[in-house]
């Protein structure tokens, strides 16, 4: 009878551990989670989801209106500070305000002839320069002053868009982790049909098993050093998309080696046997039933290796580069989100705005994840009816 108590209360006590373990563990990621929404959901609007990270400084002709309430621009301006110097923003528009009716004037794309290119000028837009008077270190009334005594038919004024947004981060997170795919995934899924399909017990196989287990064990660093040395100047790909490609490309072979390896192995022998037995070829046999068996398993690889390349940074910084640009071509540098976040918390120092970075990569992986898992359902269901 004492044994059996005994047994009871030692299974009592690792049952505890074991929850208490399991509680921990999520625990700590409902912290961080919120930690990091918290500080950062209040600093997440449309603009910083739809607009530029850098400034945009424009120089457009604005015409003085004749009949006006406040000023001859039409608008109503409120002092705003931004690292730690005051400006003016528009704050509201007279219904024919002109300052959305302004042009810029550019040089034609055959060089010859002077164009207009319409303006709007809206809420939030900074008003820096009228003419030739700065007017950041004035008075409210100074300003209406200098606009309204103004005897031109046509005022130069300086606008300044503001920036904040993570609209080129975002573009060039989608694009890496797809040009990494593109990479990655061929070169993975067909070194693991090898490995499982072709590859006999032996020293080679042993040593490109080897070869995965290291790679998925260095640092990411050393990625990255080795991409910026390799890729960036000895190829002279420079800091470009293509660079940090390459380099996460490599990162993300052992993932989805592994991965599709299990996935290849778990697909059962009898459906290799019933289709070799039908005379069919082996590579139609991995084709037509071992890779469509294995579809699910492929997909999850994938999954893992988006998330491994939103979050990667180290091996990106060193080889992507750190323009806050959509990049126009994979030869142009671009930062992605992680990046950014790292420069915004680490460079500015601003971690509120780090935090709205990561809520949105946040976001962005579990978007990915859950359509990523719908079209594997989607798969298997279609798969389990043609069984039917």
């Amino acid at each position: 009878m004492y044994n059996i108590n005994n047994r009871k209360t030692k299974d009592n006590i690792i049952k505890c551990i074991i929850y208490c373990a399991s509680g921990l563990t999520v625990g700590i990621l409902v912290f961080i989670i919120g930690f990091i929404f918290i500080n950062g959901l209040p600093h997440i609007n449309w603009h910083f989801l739809t607009g530029d990270y850098d400034d945009i400084t424009s120089y457009i002709q604005v015409v003085p209106m004749d009949e006006y309430k406040i000023n001859k621009f039409g608008i109503e301006l409120e002092q705003i500070t931004r690292d730690k110097n005051n400006f003016w923003a528009i704050e509201s528009f007279e219904i024919e305000s002109t300052m959305t009716k302004g042009t810029i004037k550019a040089i034609s794309e055959d060089q010859k002839s002077i164009i207009e290119i319409p303006f709007e000028a809206k809420k939030g837009y900074i008003i820096e320069a009228i003419g030739s008077e700065e007017i950041s270190n004035m008075t409210i009334e100074e300003v209406y002053f200098v606009i309204n005594e103004t005897q031109e038919s046509e005022i130069r004024v300086k606008i300044i868009q503001p920036g904040g947004g993570i609209v080129p981060m975002l573009v060039t997170t989608l694009m890496m982790i797809g040009l990494s795919l593109i990479i990655a995934g061929p070169i993975g899924i067909f070194a693991a049909i090898y490995l499982v399909e072709y590859a006999k017990p032996g020293k080679l196989v042993n040593i490109i098993r080897f070869g995965t287990e290291s790679l998925a064990g260095i640092p990411s660093i050393i990625y990255g050093l080795f991409g910026m040395l390799f890729f960036v100047t000895q190829l002279h790909f420079g800091y470009s998309m293509l660079s940090g490609a390459l380099t996460v490309s490599i990162i993300l072979l052992p993932v989805i080696i592994r991965q599709t390896e299990e996935s290849l192995k778990a697909v059962p022998t009898a459906y290799r046997e019933g289709s070799l037995g039908l005379g069919v070829t082996k590579v139609q046999t991995i084709r037509k039933v071992v890779l469509p068996s294995a579809v699910p398993g492929i997909l999850v690889a994938v999954i893992l290796s988006v998330g491994r390349i939103v979050g990667e940074s180290a091996a990106l910084y060193l080889t992507a580069g750190t323009a806050a640009r959509i990049p126009g071509s994979i030869f142009e540098s671009g930062a992605t989100l992680t990046i950014k976040a790292y420069q915004v918390a680490k460079e500015e120092g601003n971690i509120q705005v780090a935090c709205a970075i990561g809520t949105v990569i946040v976001l962005v992986v579990v978007l990915i994840n859950l359509s990523s898992k719908h079209i594997t359902n989607q798969f298997v269901n279609k798969k389990n009816r043609g069984k039917q």
